[in-house]
């Protein structure tokens, strides 16, 4: 992986590195504390610290690293670079197990110019739909759906509003970031948290092994790399037209608000290790709640 990211010619790149991950503190916390509860132990039968989750369940650093580290990296990425702390634009985010399409850039470069005229509504800018599995309607317009997760990007008065909700995202027992989004910060909002896409996709997800893919023993996955993703001609040079209109789906599927999270996220040393982040770069009252 980081030979990847060093062999990168066609644009400036600055790497960042997670500081507190369970891979760097496999002994201490944020990873397996001597003394920590395991699964479902009683506290005080087993003398163990740890408080568990909705459901019983004690902490896994394993999962819970993966809300840590997307909260980190964006309070990193918005409020802690030279390059990026005064820049109020749009920042794109994807990830390492997502294709991207030549058209990519461009298309996006599109989407936040259309976006204050065709969709003002909108919070974000996304290169898919928000079903990670769809490629898109193939309409002669634009879409504005829930925000997905596949190359998404937003300004930083969205990261304002998202910043002000740390204890409601850092609190809610959901080890997912996405989840905790969707359940609980985008519904405190006040209104639905549309963001403007194509008809077709931009982006697209390849990877089968994550979280819950083949961790056992009996069934382990093994993912090549291959990304094996159609590529038609119309997707390798800029397909979205000023001229269309934009088609708004109001029904929202998926995790919304009312939705009590998975758990995995009980411990108070995680909740309060995912609220330092939110004030590592911001001087904070200690008097405020």
């Amino acid at each position: 992986m980081d030979k990847i990211v060093q062999a990168i010619t066609f644009c400036q790149v600055k790497q960042i590195f997670a500081p507190y991950s369970p891979h760097l503190f496999p002994e201490a916390f944020p990873g397996v504390s001597s003394g920590d509860c395991q699964g479902k132990d009683k506290a005080a039968e087993k003398h163990c610290q740890g408080d568990p989750d909705q459901y019983g369940n004690h902490r896994s650093p394993r999962i819970v690293s993966l809300k840590h580290h997307w909260w980190w990296m964006m309070n990193t990425v918005w409020d802690g670079l030279d390059e990026t702390r005064d820049f109020d634009g749009h920042i794109l985010f994807i990830e390492e197990d997502h294709y991207i399409f030549p058209n990519a850039y461009r298309n996006a470069q599109l989407l936040v110019d259309l976006k204050p005229s065709k969709c003002p509504q909108c919070y974000a800018i996304n290169l898919a739909p928000s079903d990670v599995k769809a490629k898109g309607e193939g309409w002669e317009s634009l879409v504005a759906e829930k925000m997905g997760n596949i190359g998404y990007a937003f300004n930083r008065t969205v990261w304002r509003k998202i910043h002000a909700k740390a204890k409601q995202f850092c609190t809610f027992d959901e080890y997912n970031w996405d989840i905790t989004m969707w359940a609980t910060v985008y519904p405190s909002f006040g209104s639905p948290v549309y963001s403007l896409r194509g008809p077709r996709r931009s982006a697209a997800h390849f990877g089968k092994c994550g979280l819950h893919q083949g961790q056992g023993l009996s069934n382990v996955c093994v993912d090549n790399g291959d990304a094996t993703v159609q590529l038609d001609a119309i997707d390798k040079v800029p397909n979205i037209k000023a001229n269309w209109p934009v088609h708004i789906i109001k029904r929202q599927e998926g995790y919304q608000a009312g939705f009590k999270g998975w758990g995995g996220w009980g411990d108070k040393r995680d909740q309060e290790l995912c609220l330092s982040f939110a004030y590592m770069h911001h001087f904070k009252d200690p008097s405020s709640p």
